[in-house]
């Protein structure tokens, strides 16, 4: 049996450069970081005395005597890619999916190193990432960009530069101080909508032609916030940037954000918040914003009605948490 621990993202620069449609020609660049949400994928063999080979447990209960029987397409789909076969697998979670966390992605990272520990192997975060990449943007054809992968393989708060030669991930250098200083003036809320990225980021996608002028500025937009956190300037500067990026994003699509999230933010924003920004492709999911302390309180009474998640960064990235061995003899069948 084995477990694996995964973080979840926040993005706070750089969303949609990082779609590969952008970034080969222009080159991306992100800024974000995990925090301390996390993900659990639970795997080992089932024993051959039930009448399905595999069992999925997630918001729904699969069991099936086939691959090709399994309904959720990412389980189904690494399943395959991996041959992994005669499997009982739970997936449990801190935080809700679709809410612009890289749910998704955190789930597909930890679900490989799990297949990988069954199989007796232990591989790097780069080859994580990379397989995670393939199997959702290529297997399962879901739109969307590579900074989730990265994101929850990796760990921590990091600088993700890519172009068609790959991509670079550079840790920020911060002090311990400043760096609980900038976690302590971030506070997270929950819109209570959810929707499914891959559904925006298409829309996202159609959009990028007309909308290239806006991407290089977020791009660029990702130097500024740097400049910020690794120097000993105003931290409130980065809150300013990120009322900034979140307005420029709105510009992308339509998609990205609805009337009641806008209202939610402008309350926000009057009560005292510095800036913030919608997380993930958009229309739904959690609202982030920076808040200096002295003001968090009213923000807080003025946002009553959403659920405040505190956090705090994180910098392992996934991990496994739990091994035990099996005895398990592969059956003939699939030797051949």
């Amino acid at each position: 049996m084995i477990i694996t621990k995964t973080p979840f993202r926040m993005s706070f620069f750089g969303g949609g450069t990082d779609m590969a449609e952008f970034y080969e020609q222009y080159g991306g660049s992100v800024l974000s970081t995990t925090f301390d949400k996390y993900c659990y994928v639970t795997a080992r063999h089932l024993p051959p005395f039930f009448e399905y080979s595999s069992e999925f447990s997630y918001a729904n209960i699969e069991r099936v005597k086939t691959v090709d029987d399994i309904e959720h397409p990412l389980i189904r789909n690494l399943m395959k890619f991996k041959d992994m076969h005669e499997i009982r697998l739970s997936y449990e979670a801190d935080l809700p999916a679709r809410t612009g966390l890289g749910t998704s992605s955190s789930f597909a990272v930890g679900m490989l190193n799990a297949f990988y520990g069954l199989k007796g192997k232990r591989v790097d975060k780069r080859r994580l990432a990379d397989e995670a990449i393939y199997v959702e943007r290529v297997l399962c054809r879901e739109a969307g960009g590579i900074q989730d992968q990265i994101a929850a393989a990796f760990g921590g708060l990091n600088r993700i530069d890519m172009d068609k030669n790959g991509y670079k991930v550079t840790p920020l250098i911060i002090s311990n101080q400043r760096k609980k200083e900038f976690n302590d003036n971030l506070m997270l809320f929950f819109t209570g909508f959810s929707r499914f990225s891959s559904e925006i980021q298409k829309e996202t996608e159609k959009n990028i032609a007309n909308k290239i002028k806006n991407l290089i500025e977020m791009k660029a937009l990702v130097d500024q916030s740097e400049e910020i956190l690794t120097s000993k300037g105003d931290l409130n500067e980065f809150g300013k940037l990120l009322d900034y990026t979140w307005n420029l994003k709105r510009g992308i699509s339509d998609a990205v954000s609805t009337d009641s999230i806008d209202r939610i933010y402008q309350r926000a924003m009057k009560a005292g918040a510095t800036g913030g920004k919608l997380l993930g492709a958009g229309g739904g999911g959690f609202l982030l914003f920076y808040v200096e302390r002295d003001k968090q309180e009213r923000v807080l009474n003025e946002l009553e009605d959403l659920l405040y998640v505190p956090f705090l960064f994180e910098n392992e990235g996934t991990q496994v948490i739990y091994f035990k061995a099996e005895d398990y003899d592969v059956p003939e069948k699939y030797l051949k």
